[in-house]
Parts: C-alpha cells; sequence; structure tokens
C-alpha cells in the first residue's frame, strides 16, 4: 500500500508507539478523486476498493483501477449531457454502487454532488431545486422516485437533466449505456479546473427542528475524514469496512467514502431495502467484515438477536454515532460479542469532534474526548465556559484558522450562517457536560430540554434509564406543556415483541426511573406507539412528537 495518508496527517507518539496528537495539512491544491482514486489507481490498480452485494443475491468487487475508470467514463458522460462545472447534481442512487461513479465524476468536472435520499416527496424535491438551483438528477429506477421528479419539474416550471440508473425509460439519459459509450475523458483545464475552495457538496440537513438548511463544503472536506477512519473506525487497509448509511445523508461519506479510501481500505456496501438484523448479521459473518459502524438504532435490533449464533470472529472494532448511545446498548453487546463500541460525535456541518479513538479507555455513555482537530468549549447562554459537571452548549473555537472538514456556511443564508457562527465560535446548539476526566457526555438539543418544576431535564438521561427495561424497544423523551409544572416529561415508547400497553406497564416504567434515577426525572405521560417519527437519516424528530405526529399502538 502507498500509506498516502501520511501526506495529509502527521502523527506526534510516544516513546511506546502511541498516539498522542495529530494535525493534518491541506495542500495547495487538492481533488479528492484525481488525489487519491486516480493515485491509488495508477500504482496499485487491482487493490479491492468495495465489495458490492444486494437482497437479490448479487456480488460486486471492484477495484481503485475499476473506480477510476468508471468515474472518468461517467465524467465523460455527464459532460455530454451538459453538467458543467458548479452544476448542483442531486442523487439520489440508495445504496447502488453507481452512487460512488457519480460522485467521483462531479467530483472530477467541479459541479456540486447532493446527496438525497428516495424517500423524497416532489413537494421535498421542488424545496431542494428552487432552493439549491439544482440543475441535474441522477436517480434509482427503484420505487416512485422517477415519478416524483417528474412531477417537481411540472408543478415548478422547471426543466432538469434527468439520469436514470439500470433501466432506460422516455425521457431520461440511460447512465449505465451512457458510461458505455462514452468519449476518453480529458481533464478539464483553463477555468475549468476545479479549486479547493470551490463548493464540491451540498447536504440538506435532516431537519429535526424545522425546514432542513443547506450546508455547503468545500474540496478539502475530505481531508477531515481522516482521522475518522483511522482513530474512530480503526480501518485495516486490507479489510473491510462496513458503516449501515444510505448513500442520501452525510454519515455515508463519514464511512462509506473519503475517510476509508485515504487509508486505501475496502468498503462494504450492502444494498437493501428493508433492514434485517438476521441478514445484516450474516452478511457480517459470510463476507468477513472487519469493521462495522451502525447507529443506536441498529445496534438496538442486534443486541436482540442470539449473537453467539453468528460467527463474528473477523470483526475487529465497532464504532456507533448518530445519536447519543445508551449505556444498555454498550453493555449488552459488548456481553455477546467481546467487542466495545467506540462512540463518535459531529454534525453535517463538521466532521468527527468529539470521539472515543480505539486507544482511549470508553466510558459507556460519554461520547468521548474533543478531537484534536476541534477546539471544543462548553458555553452557557451568554457564552461563558460552564463549571465541570454543568450542562453546556457544544462550541467550535475556530478563532480567524480554517478547520479541515468545518463547513463552509449556509447556502444562500449568510444571517442563518451568522447566528450560529459568529466571533470566532460555532454554537451546535447540542448540550453536554463534561467530567473530571475530560470525557463529554450529551445530554441533548438546546431547545429538546425539559423545564419542569425549576428543574432542567435532559431528555437523553431519562431514555437512557428507560432503555434498561426489557420491555422497551425505543423511546424519546419531550415536554409536555402543563399549567402547574410548566412542563412534564413525556416518554413516548416502543415495545419489544411480547410486550402489551398496559396501564399496569406504565406505572411499572415510571417506577423502573423513580428508583434509577432521580425521582423528579419520571415521566409523568407515558404514550405506547407503533414506531417514532424519524428523520431520512434515522434520527428521531421530538418536534413531530411534541406536535402529535406519531402513529399509537
Amino acid at each position: 500500500m502507498l500509506n498516502l495518508y501520511r501526506d495529509y496527517l502527521q502523527e506526534t507518539v510516544d516513546p511506546n508507539g502511541q498516539i498522542i496528537d495529530y494535525d493534518l495539512t491541506v495542500p495547495e491544491t487538492f481533488n479528492f478523486a484525481y488525489d487519491v482514486i486516480d493515485r491509488i489507481a495508477a500504482i496499485e490498480p487491482d487493490r479491492r476498493a468495495m465489495h458490492w452485494c444486494n437482497e437479490a443475491g448479487e456480488q460486486k468487487v471492484f477495484t481503485f483501477g475499476d473506480f477510476k475508470r468508471e468515474s472518468d467514463r461517467c465524467a465523460s458522460f455527464f459532460l455530454s449531457v451538459g453538467i458543467r462545472k458548479g452544476d448542483r447534481v442531486m442523487l439520489i442512487l440508495k445504496r447502488h454502487y453507481q452512487f460512488w461513479f457519480a460522485i467521483l465524476a462531479l467530483h472530477k468536472i467541479g459541479a456540486v454532488a447532493i446527496p438525497a435520499t428516495n424517500q423524497l416527496l416532489p413537494k421535498d424535491i421542488i424545496y431542494r431545486m428552487e432552493a439549491a438551483d439544482i440543475n441535474a438528477v441522477v436517480c434509482t429506477p427503484d420505487g416512485d422516485v422517477s415519478q416524483n421528479i417528474e412531477q417537481a419539474e411540472r408543478e415548478s416550471g422547471q426543466t432538469l437533466i434527468k439520469i436514470m440508473v439500470r433501466e432506460n425509460r422516455d425521457g431520461w439519459a440511460h447512465f449505465d449505456r451512457g458510461l458505455a459509450e462514452a468519449k476518453p475523458f480529458r481533464k478539464p483545464a483553463g477555468d475549468q479546473i476545479p479549486q479547493k475552495d470551490d463548493m464540491m457538496l451540498l447536504y440538506f440537513t435532516s431537519g429535526t427542528t424545522g425546514l432542513p438548511k443547506m450546508v455547503t463544503h468545500d474540496f478539502t472536506y475530505p481531508i477531515g475524514h481522516l482521522p475518522t477512519a483511522r482513530y474512530w473506525h480503526r480501518v485495516d487497509p486490507d479489510g473491510l469496512h462496513l458503516t449501515v448509511s444510505e448513500t442520501g445523508w452525510a454519515k455515508s461519506v463519514w464511512g462509506k467514502l473519503y475517510g476509508q479510501w485515504l487509508m486505501e481500505a475496502g468498503i462494504y456496501v450492502y444494498d437493501y431495502d428493508r433492514f434485517d438484523p438476521h441478514t445484516l448479521l450474516k452478511r457480517i459473518q459470510d463476507d468477513c467484515v472487519t469493521t462495522f459502524c451502525a447507529p443506536p438504532t441498529i445496534y438496538r435490533f442486534l443486541i436482540r438477536e442470539d449473537l453467539k449464533k453468528y460467527d463474528l470472529s473477523k470483526l475487529q472494532h465497532c464504532t456507533i454515532a448518530g445519536e447519543a448511545l445508551n449505556p444498555e446498548v454498550y453493555e449488552r453487546f459488548l456481553a455477546a460479542t467481546g467487542l466495545e463500541l467506540k462512540e463518535g460525535y459531529g454534525q453535517t456541518e463538521m466532521t468527527l469532534a468529539v470521539v472515543t479513538n480505539y486507544w482511549m479507555a470508553t466510558k459507556p455513555g460519554s461520547m468521548g474526548k474533543p478531537s484534536a482537530m476541534y477546539d471544543i468549549r462548553l458555553l452557557d447562554e451568554n457564552s461563558e465556559p460552564v463549571q465541570p459537571g454543568q450542562s453546556g452548549e457544544i462550541c467550535v473555537v475556530t478563532g480567524d484558522r480554517r478547520i479541515p472538514g468545518m463547513f463552509c456556511g449556509y447556502h444562500k443564508d449568510s444571517e442563518l450562517t451568522q447566528q450560529v457562527w459568529h466571533d470566532g465560535i460555532y454554537h451546535t446548539g447540542d448540550l453536554a457536560w463534561q467530567d473530571e476526566d475530560g470525557y463529554l457526555w450529551f445530554v441533548g438539543r438546546s431547545d429538546d430540554i425539559i423545564k419542569s418544576s425549576g428543574y432542567r431535564i435532559g431528555p437523553f438521561e431519562v431514555e437512557s434509564v428507560l432503555m434498561e427495561h426489557q420491555a422497551v424497544l425505543e423511546c424519546a423523551i419531550t415536554g409536555e406543556p402543563d399549567p402547574i409544572r410548566g412542563q412534564l416529561v413525556k416518554a413516548t415508547v416502543v415495545l419489544g415483541k411480547g410486550w402489551s400497553p398496559t396501564e399496569a406497564l406504565k406505572k411499572e416504567l415510571q417506577d423502573y426511573v423513580k428508583t434509577h434515577t432521580a425521582p423528579y426525572k419520571y415521566p409523568r405521560v407515558i404514550d405506547f406507539v407503533a414506531e417514532l417519527p424519524k428523520t431520512i437519516s434515522g434520527k428521531i424528530r421530538r418536534v413531530d412528537i411534541r406536535a402529535g405526529k406519531q402513529q399509537q399502538s
């Protein structure tokens, strides 16, 4: 292997070889597609880059040489249909391997990639088309995606360059045929060369509290994910890393693209529509996945399987992110597999900012310590540091420096950017407290904090206790208005198999919380529901629960 990560990552080690500090270097020019993929392909074209499979049993193994060739063809094809530098291209490709051909091609020609989910309705597509000035879309033939796009075109009066993978359809360019017939690719020259400060990615945030924001990243963004893959995921360059994520949200490029390929590691992609824990465990077992990352929701289902039935001996390291980790999930997974779950925290606006790196002691329920790349402070409402043990907003002190991986701002919304990032400090809107060892513990979103009878209650601390009860599969804590207490603590609960919603169970859960944490935190209101409202990335939408938008059981 080339160890090309050393061009961008400088490590400080102690006499025992333990990493004690690290820093990132951003060169004057950088383009991930050319400087990473094409460079590896030139030296080790046969190095495995991806193992892809789907529910139908298809299996494909792609090398770095394959990705260089196919991204070149795709870049040529995109140019032939009129996509140019700076154009905004929405990618609705689920977990199809064509996503990686397409996003690398867009990097090569300097167009802006806008990954999106196949769950978007016409109104969602119209919002994105108008807000981001989208020029083109590349989509899956599955489901209603193409019809929704065509309806969005009609209702908005806008016309898109429309490209479909896997299928030939009237009014759409055929992706696969386009690549097969593409002319030899010629790299951009002159003012068509992508610059490192150009917009490379635009993500619509998952929108837990309102309309999605447009987060932009430039061409230096991939370098910010090197610590993600090397220190947190601990990828094996000769192994396979699986991050459970659909390509429509940012976690996908965290775990299925930039850092992993900067480390020259293989990516494992399981292309499925409906999550089944047994099938996922079989895939990990049969295809020898070595490192694994998933959100808490996935682990909650995995620990309810008999994990000892599966040969997970090739699995070396596991990580968890997306929402805070309930200690109960950690303990049960460790007992079944012998593997710790290393938690991390970040946002679409940045890379991994708080982390339990592989060499760090794990504190179940803690996110870890601030990354060496981020100056993290916990600040109160007046932007003053809080005392140890007190809750404060997670803020990033940036000053005038450019942190690799930090976003460039919210597209076409300088006012919102200024609201969250001013005076050299970026305000995440998330709350945490720090213990005596420097570990951070998630409390909740600042707008999710419950104020009841003079107490400030973080949803996560109550959820963690409820999750310990064997009847609870998932839960969410919100505040419900009350004329006497201001707010009541409300638990919205999804029960596990074999449990029925009864008044007796409500009382049992209330008593459980009273005896396992401070009694004032117990949920005075409990609703049993069939499922929790979530964003496309799997995060609980507490705003919908507060508005009564959940499916009763």
